[in-house]
C-alpha cells in the first residue's frame, strides 16, 4: 500500500494457474472481502509487459527482420530460377541431342534438378557454416534460443532447401519438353 493520502493499493498475485483465467475469481474474492472496493485495471503481468514500449519495439524489429528474410528468400528463389533457366536455355541443343538419342523426359528432369540441387546444397552448407559462426560471435545478444539451436537450424535449412524446388520446376519442365528437331535446328 502506498504511504500517501490516497486510499488505493495494488495487488500482485503469483499463481501456477493461467493468470487470465484467475482474474475474475480474484475480483470476486476482493468484492466478497469488501463490497465497496472498486477494482480497475486488472491484467496479467504478461499483458503489462507486452504493452510496454520496449516489447513493442522488439516485436516491430522481429516483424521487420522477418519481412527482410521473406524478401531475401523470394529474391533467392527468383535468382536460382534465373540461373537454372539461363543454363537450360544455353543447353537446349545438348538436351535436344540427348532426347534425339532416346533420353526420357524423366532423365532430362533429373539432369536439371541435379544441377539445381548441387547449387542449393552448396548454398545450404555455406549458409549453415556462416550462421553457426555468426551465432557463436553474437551469442551474448541472443535470448530465448541457444547459439546452437538445432531445431531452428534444421527448420530453416528445410525451408531454404524446399523453396528452390519451385524455382527448379519450370526450367526442368521446359527442358523436358524440348522438341529434339527444333533444338537441333536452332543455332
Amino acid at each position: 500500500m502506498n504511504q500517501i493520502g490516497e486510499h488505493s493499493f495494488t495487488l500482485v498475485v503469483r499463481t501456477s494457474q493461467e493468470g487470465s483465467a484467475l482474474l475474475p475469481e480474484l475480483v470476486s474474492t476482493l468484492h466478497k472481502i469488501n463490497s465497496n472496493l472498486g477494482v480497475s485495471n486488472e491484467s496479467t503481468m504478461i499483458e503489462k509487459i507486452d504493452a510496454t514500449q520496449a516489447a513493442l519495439l522488439h516485436r516491430f524489429s522481429a516483424w521487420l527482420v522477418g519481412g527482410f528474410a521473406a524478401m531475401a528468400l523470394i529474391l533467392g528463389v527468383v535468382g536460382l530460377y534465373g540461373v537454372i533457366s539461363y543454363s537450360v536455355s544455353q543447353r537446349t541443343r545438348e538436351i535436344g541431342v540427348r532426347m534425339a538419342l532416346g533420353a526420357q523426359r524423366s532423365s532430362v528432369y533429373g539432369l536439371v534438378m541435379q544441377q539445381a540441387g548441387w547449387l542449393t546444397a552448396i548454398g545450404l552448407i555455406i549458409g549453415l557454416i556462416c550462421s553457426v559462426g555468426t551465432s557463436m560471435l553474437i551469442r551474448s545478444l541472443l535470448f530465448g534460443v541457444q547459439s546452437w539451436d538445432a531445431v531452428t537450424l534444421v527448420s530453416v535449412a528445410l525451408l531454404l532447401g524446399l523453396a528452390p524446388i519451385a524455382a527448379m520446376f519450370l526450367p526442368a519442365r521446359r527442358a523436358a519438353s524440348v522438341n529434339p528437331v527444333e533444338a537441333l535446328r536452332a543455332e
